[in-house]
């Protein structure tokens, strides 16, 4: 049987409206795989959630780059995404529900708890004043 392999890079600007441009992409290239509406929702939650997180907590809204890979194989979908901010302090505390280091912007503190719920792996990468990675995997038609 064949292996069914691809990638792709984004590079964008670490801004509020670019994060709906992310999901979107993430979630049309994800849509070789064949997956099912529920599939690509929980994509574009899961790519959201980190594309907002790198603008809000990594960069505090000053500016600056988000990278996102993209590969799969077969039907094993890897994303991966990362800023050079300030990075996190504490990645466990960070991960706990309802945690946020930015009240004043009436944030849920949800953000690693939906990835963690919507995607099959989630690792979180970090170090102070280095930036942050997430990486996640999505295993397409694991349902059936």
């Amino acid at each position: 049987m064949k292996t069914y392999k691809n990638s792709m890079h984004l590079t964008f600007e670490a801004l509020s409206v670019n994060e709906s441009f992310a999901r979107v992409a993430v979630a049309a290239f994800a849509t070789q795989l064949d997956p099912t509406l529920e599939e690509i929702a929980d994509i574009k939650t899961a790519v959201s959630e980190a594309v907002t997180n790198s603008v809000i907590h990594g960069y505090e809204e000053k500016g600056g780059k988000i990278y996102i890979d993209c590969s799969f194989e077969d039907k094993t979908l890897d994303i991966s995404i990362k800023d050079e901010g300030k990075g996190i302090e504490n990645i466990d505390r960070a991960r706990e529900p309802m945690f946020t280091t930015r009240p004043e912007c009436e944030r849920s503190g949800m953000g690693f708890t939906f990835m963690e719920l919507f995607m099959d792996g989630l690792e979180v990468l970090s170090e102070k004043d280095n930036g942050t990675t997430v990486k996640m995997r999505k295993i397409i038609g694991k349902a059936e």
